[in-house]
């Protein structure tokens, strides 16, 4: 009889611990290598834990509700196999693989010390900043404009240790919600019908909806947004596709929508105008190498989730067009994997799925940008033509960029939005069918 210890696996950039939602299977249980055995939960995405044997499960340590950290074991499984070659390969792999993980986790904390030392001493206005409040400030990812805003209760005026904590604590108010449950009943009663009239629901918000929400509102403190809007004459791209999405599909095995073709447009402009691709850290502003383009898609819950497509720029159309429906397939059926969300350089959503015609969408941190796609519709529109100007039916899509004002300019949204429309008003695919 082998035993061998489950361990919860690396999942991805920056992530070190889940929450072990359900398991699949019960002590005692038979199962194969590969199959799925624990539901976790992260900070970005839900995910199944495979199996990293065949064997029994003959124990569960890691309970239903509880946090486990990379590397932690989580069940043990029993075979009567001898541990062959590959498979001590196999768990040397993903040992190394935590190892990485926590060498990697302990680096972030050292490059984050690093930073602190970096980190100027006084804010733009003069304020001192101590070491420790340094320190704190870059763990936090707090910018020295933030940093301004605080009236320091020290001497002169200095920021204190307790000064910059105040400020973490009013950030995590929106939090408090969940104190809810841990007031006594009677008391969660009359809460509730302070807030909530007669015959009201009330529906708590489940996990991802708390994350979405954390996640808007720290963008909107983050970020000063401003929305800058164009329309664009997409009927020759339209009727192209149109013609050719039979063919594609019988040659490519893949249905062509215009996603893809967005996705394209905008990788292509994020190239010519790369302080688009851009995030902000503190004074500084990081210009991304990689353009990968996130995808806001809906779930069947009514959540969102952003899967990414990596360097968006080096794939043609096909690829992108295989990319997206892999994607979008895998976020439906809650197959994604943390690093199918992670990573992302500029996101792009589409409400003019639900018939909207345009919107101010709400950047992605630590994005500094985000593309929303209103609907195609048949337009009245002035066509110039060599006869003089004439009124014709036109497919129009309205196209609004929402941008960090912190470091874009309106200047060169305008350029970036001009580009994205010349490229979908003349576009070339670059693959031949």
């Amino acid at each position: 009889m082998a035993r061998m210890n489950v361990v919860l696996p690396a999942m991805g950039e920056g992530i070190i611990e889940a929450t072990v939602n359900k398991w699949l299977v019960k002590e005692g249980s038979a199962v194969k290598e590969d199959d799925p055995i624990v539901e976790v939960a992260t900070d970005k995405v839900d995910s199944e834990v495979p199996s990293p044997a065949s064997g029994t499960i003959v124990r569960i340590i890691a309970v239903e509700g509880t946090v486990a950290k990379v590397g932690d074991i989580i069940a043990v499984i029993e075979n009567n196999d001898t541990p062959s070659d590959d498979d001590l390969v196999k768990i040397d792999r993903e040992v190394n693989r935590v190892r990485e993980t926590v060498e990697e986790t302990r680096k972030e904390k050292n490059e984050t010390t690093s930073v602190s030392r970096l980190m100027k001493s006084r804010t733009p206005s003069g304020k001192f900043i101590s070491p420790l409040v340094r320190s704190i400030a870059a763990a936090e990812g707090i910018s020295y404009t933030d940093l301004d805003l605080i009236s320091g209760t020290g001497m002169d005026g200095r920021i204190t240790k307790d000064d910059i904590l105040k400020l973490l604590a009013e950030r995590k108010k929106p939090e408090k919600t969940a104190e809810i449950k841990t007031l006594p009943e009677e008391k969660q009663e009359k809460r509730h019908i302070q807030s909530a009239g007669s015959g009201d629901e009330i529906i708590p918000m489940d996990r991802v909806r708390k994350l979405i929400a954390d996640h808007m509102l720290m963008s909107k403190r983050t970020s000063p947004h401003v929305t800058s809007f164009i329309d664009v004459d997409v009927t020759r791209l339209v009727n192209w596709r149109n013609s050719i999405k039979d063919k594609f599909l019988a040659a490519e095995g893949q249905k062509l929508t215009l996603t893809p073709i967005f996705i394209d447009a905008a990788a292509r402009a994020l190239y010519e105008f790369p302080m688009i691709n851009i995030s902000v850290d503190g004074d500084n502003i990081i210009r991304k190498k990689n353009i990968n383009i996130g995808m806001a898609t809906a779930l069947p819950d009514g959540n969102l989730i952003v899967p990414v497509i990596k360097n968006a720029n080096e794939k043609n159309l096909t690829g992108l067009a295989r990319a997206v429906n892999d994607l979008a397939e895998r976020a439906r059926t809650n197959r994604l994997k943390p690093e199918d969300i992670t990573g992302g350089t500029f996101t792009i959503t589409n409400y003019g799925t639900y018939n909207n015609l345009a919107g101010t969408p709400i950047i992605n941190q630590p994005q500094a940008a985000i593309l929303g796609t209103g609907v195609i519709r048949k337009t009245p529109a002035v066509v110039e033509t060599p006869e003089g100007d004439m009124i014709a039916i036109r497919q129009i899509v309205i196209l609004s960029l929402s941008y960090d004002h912190r470091v874009i300019d309106g200047a060169l949204a305008g350029k970036f939005l001009s580009g994205i429309k010349d490229i979908l008003e003349n576009y070339s695919p670059g693959i031949a069918l």
